[in-house]
């Protein structure tokens, strides 16, 4: 089914096919600690820090948290490494790495998916991070001082409500981004993403021990950490399928793989370093984020009775009430919001860094040409998203709901695991780059070997995984259309 590939003197070949493009100037981190805050903080997003916690405790903590770091590494690592080997390889975004690493351009097409996918995901990624700066400003000029929860309810559906108040968020998201990246990659994206993301930790580290010390906190610490095997079979065995498909998915879904939002940045290291050992770094960080999270999140819900089982809601309207009851609660909302701004602002410079460069490589532009084009070509696509809790309020599919939901449903449930199997094929097939080329590249520098007894696993049980990932993310939307649910 799946063999070896293309050899090297194949991909060497494809590398001349390309003079023209292949000419852009390319520039490399400064330090293997950039290319690993930076490859993090594209992984780590708002996903990890409401979801992952919530999930946890539904289905039995660290019953839970266990199930899905085993998930996390026989799902998600696997496919990052791969991403980081073809961008390393080709030293080539996604838009020409595949023609250079297969020379017949047979997958020439699939440079496009990176594309497409990372622009679907900034549609609606620019507005909910604007939706963090917003309530960063609101926390801090004390908007939420004094009100019911009612109140505080209302504040977030007058802020969705307003189409200037949402383009506006927008813009100012927007215009960070690209501002940051217009200062190119190692003083710009990598000196700017070094920085928020020790501020994320830091800020962090400070909310945990605050939670951690409220009075009532430790109801909430046992609800996250004591390992309840009881909950996942709650329902019986479909309870138990439950639990096993939600650590699938948050293991899988957690770092953006599938639309090359990674391969970038293999393109832009040197070989010193063995790519498994990397990617283990990394998905260990974008892990402690999502288990600090809820460090932060239960402990404080349970220390003032607020149900903790609320999704968006908890970190728009329910936490707002909490931190309100604090002592202090304006600085430590002012803080919460100011680590979910960096965890969303980290996501959207390095997904505007890899469509940048992308574009720079597609149509051998400079970088400020490319930011230009980029920017206005995203600034236009957002709007729906903005104007789809107002003024195109009624623009809603059944079983998916408004343009939000439908931008997120395309990309998280079609394009990241369609991408990531067609990653595993690639890496692995006759037609495609080949299991030994990707092999002899993971494992180039000082470091973890990518394990070859792996190779069974790759070509039947991580491929059968995705399909079931992929079709399980369509059943509830089936069974609403034929109204079974």
């Amino acid at each position: 089914m799946l063999a070896e590939g293309a050899g090297a003197a194949e991909a060497a070949e494809g590398a001349e096919n390309f003079p023209a493009k292949a000419a852009v100037p390319r520039e490399h981190f400064a330090s293997r600690l950039g290319f690993i805050l930076i490859s993090a903080g594209c992984a780590i997003g708002l996903g990890n820090v409401w979801r992952f916690p919530y999930i946890a405790g539904e289905y039995g903590g660290a019953a839970f948290i266990l199930m899905y770091l085993v998930f996390l590494v026989i799902l998600g690592l696997p496919v990052m490494v791969m991403e980081f080997a073809v961008g390393r390889a080709s030293q080539r975004s996604a838009a020409l790495a595949f023609d250079i690493l297969q020379p017949s351009r047979r997958w020439h097409w699939f440079s496009w998916w990176a594309y497409i996918g990372c622009m679907l995901l900034m549609m609606f990624y620019t507005t909910v991070c604007g939706w963090m700066l917003a309530y960063m400003a609101k926390m801090a000029t004390g908007t939420f001082v004094g009100l019911d929860p009612d109140g505080v309810a209302g504040v977030f559906g007058a802020m969705l409500a307003n189409p200037g108040e949402m383009i506006g968020w927008m813009l100012v998201v927007i215009l960070i981004g690209f501002a940051v990246c217009s200062f190119g990659l190692q003083k710009g994206v990598e000196r700017v993403t070094k920085v928020m993301m020790v501020a994320l930790l830091l800020v962090m580290g400070v909310l945990v021990v605050r939670s951690v010390t409220l009075p009532g906190a430790a109801a909430g610490l046992e609800f996250y950490l004591v390992p309840d095997f009881s909950k996942m079979f709650e329902g019986g065995w479909a309870g138990f399928g439950d639990a096993v498909y939600a650590a699938m998915g948050q293991a899988f879904f957690t770092l953006s793989l599938g639309i090359s939002a990674m391969e970038v940045f293999g393109s832009r290291i040197g070989k010193k370093h063995s790519l498994t050992g990397e990617a283990l770094r990394i998905c260990g960080l974008d892990t402690m984020v999502a288990i600090l999270a809820g460090f932060i999140i239960f402990p404080a819900c349970f220390a003032f009775a607020v149900a903790p089982d609320q999704g968006p809601a908890l970190v728009f309207v329910t936490l707002p009430n909490v931190f309100e009851q604090m002592p202090l609660g304006q600085l430590w909302g002012t803080l919460f919001f100011v680590f979910m701004s960096f965890a969303a602002l980290s996501t959207i410079i390095a997904v505007f860094e890899n469509i940048i460069t992308f574009t720079m490589e597609r149509w051998n532009l400079d970088r400020r040409t490319a930011i230009l084009r980029t920017g206005a070509l995203i600034t236009v696509l957002s709007l729906p998203c903005a104007l789809g809790f107002n003024v195109l309020a009624g623009v809603t599919v059944p079983g998916i709901g408004d343009i939000q939901s439908i931008e997120d449903f395309i990309v998280s449930n079609n394009m990241l695991p369609l991408g990531s199997l067609l990653y595993v094929v690639f890496c692995l097939s006759r037609k495609g780059w080949g299991w030994k080329n990707f092999l002899k590249e993971a494992d180039t520098g000082a470091g973890a070997p990518f394990p070859r007894w792996s190779r069974v696993w790759l070509t039947y049980g991580l491929p059968a995984l995705i399909v079931v990932i992929f079709i399980m993310g369509y059943v509830p939307k089936f069974m609403l259309w034929l109204g079974l649910a």
